[in-house]
C-alpha cells in the first residue's frame, strides 16, 4: 500500500490553484489512466500490481488491506495497513461500500489496485460526517492477500442432513478442506476460540456421515485426524489441557504412531503436571524422530520438573515420619 493515495504523484494544489492555472485535480489526472469497469463512469480501476488466478468470487471471504482517500488529503479517512493481522472480510456481509464490493469482484489474488468511486457507490450524497463531505468521490487503495471461497461452505451447511449424506464425499471433503484453512488462518491471528470453531465445526460434518464401506470409512478417519491434532493445539493455546489430550488421543486412535499426536499428548500431561505421563508419551515421540528439537527441549523439561517433583515427594515423605 502505498500510504499517501495518489497525492505523491501529482501536483497538490488547492482548489484555487487548479482553477487559476487549469491543471488537472489530482483525481482528474487519476482518471486519466484508470478504466471504467461498469460503463456508468461510477467505479473507475487502475491495477498498479497484477494479481495471479480467478477473480475474486461472489461469496468469497477476502483477506486484504485497504486505505480510503479524500481528494487534496495525503492522510487516509480510513486504513488497515496498521493492523496486525489483515482482516477478512465476507462479500455480502461485511463491507458497506458497493463500491468496494463490486470493484474487489473484478481483483485477482495478490493483486493491488486503486479505485474512485463516484458517491452512489461509496457514502451517497450525504456523505459520512465529520469524516466524509457530501457527495463526494473517494479513492480506495485495495490490496488483496489471498481470498477463500466460502459458498460452497455456505450452501452445504444450509442443506438438510439428508441432502448432505447424499452429497459427493469429494464435495464434503472440499468443504471440509475449507472450514479448516479458515481455522488455520483464525489460529496465525491468535482468534483461537474462531479458529476452535471452524475446526469443530468440520469435525462434526465429517461425524455425521453415513459412511458406505470400509474404504470410505478410512477416508473419513483420515480426514479426521489432522483436525484433531488442529483441535488439541487449539485447546493448548486455550489453557484447556485436558481438552487437547482429548482430541490428541482421538489422533492416536487412528495413527498410532503420530508423532504430533505424541507430542500434544506430552505437553497436554506437562501442563496437568502428570511428568511421568508426559515422559512416556515424549520419549515414544523421541523414538519416531530423535532429532526433532522440539521433542527433545521439552523431553529435558519434563525429565527436569518430573526429578524435582520426585525430590519434593520424598522430602514431604520424610517429614511426615
Amino acid at each position: 500500500m502505498s500510504g499517501n493515495g495518489l497525492i505523491s504523484s501529482v501536483w497538490r494544489r488547492s482548489p484555487a490553484e487548479q482553477l487559476s492555472t487549469r491543471v488537472p485535480s489530482p483525481f482528474e489526472h487519476l482518471r486519466q489512466q484508470m478504466n471504467d469497469i461498469l460503463g456508468d463512469g461510477g467505479i473507475l480501476k487502475e491495477v498498479v500490481q497484477p494479481g495471479e488466478g480467478s477473480p475474486v468470487p461472489k461469496d468469497a471471504s477476502v483477506i486484504l488491506h485497504y486505505s480510503g482517500f479524500l481528494e487534496y488529503s495525503d492522510q487516509p479517512f480510513e486504513t488497515t495497513t496498521h493492523f496486525k493481522y489483515p482482516p477478512m472480510m465476507k462479500i455480502g456481509r461485511d463491507l458497506t461500500l458497493a463500491g468496494l464490493e463490486l470493484g474487489l469482484m473484478t481483483m485477482k489474488r495478490g493483486e493491488f489496485s486503486r479505485f474512485l468511486f463516484q458517491p452512489k457507490y461509496a457514502y451517497g450524497d450525504l456523505g459520512c460526517p465529520p469524516f466524509i463531505p457530501s457527495a463526494a468521490v473517494v479513492l480506495f487503495e485495495v490490496h488483496i492477500l489471498d481470498y477463500l471461497d466460502s459458498k460452497q461452505v455456505d450452501d452445504f451447511i444450509t442443506m438438510s442432513s439428508d441432502g448432505q449424506n447424499t452429497s459427493p464425499l469429494s464435495t464434503l471433503f472440499e468443504v471440509v478442506s475449507t472450514l479448516r484453512s479458515f481455522g488455520n488462518r483464525c489460529f496465525r491471528r491468535c482468534r483461537y476460540y474462531h479458529a476452535k470453531d471452524h475446526y469443530k465445526q468440520a469435525m462434526q460434518l465429517l461425524g455425521s456421515r453415513d459412511t458406505q464401506g470400509d474404504s470410505e470409512t478410512e477416508r473419513i478417519k483420515t480426514a479426521l485426524l489432522p483436525l484433531y491434532l488442529n483441535l488439541s493445539l487449539t485447546e493448548l493455546r486455550l489453557d484447556s489441557p485436558r481438552k487437547a489430550l482429548k482430541y490428541a488421543n482421538k489422533a492416536l486412535e487412528i495413527d498410532s504412531d503420530n508423532t504430533k499426536a505424541l507430542f500434544r499428548c506430552g505437553q497436554a500431561y506437562m501442563e496437568l503436571h502428570e511428568y511421568e505421563s508426559a515422559q512416556g508419551c515424549l520419549l515414544s515421540a523421541q523414538a519416531r524422530k530423535p532429532f526433532d528439537s522440539d521433542i527433545n527441549n521439552l523431553l529435558r523439561r519434563v525429565t527436569i520438573c518430573y526429578k524435582d517433583s520426585l525430590d519434593k515427594e520424598k522430602d514431604l515423605y520424610s517429614k511426615m515420619f
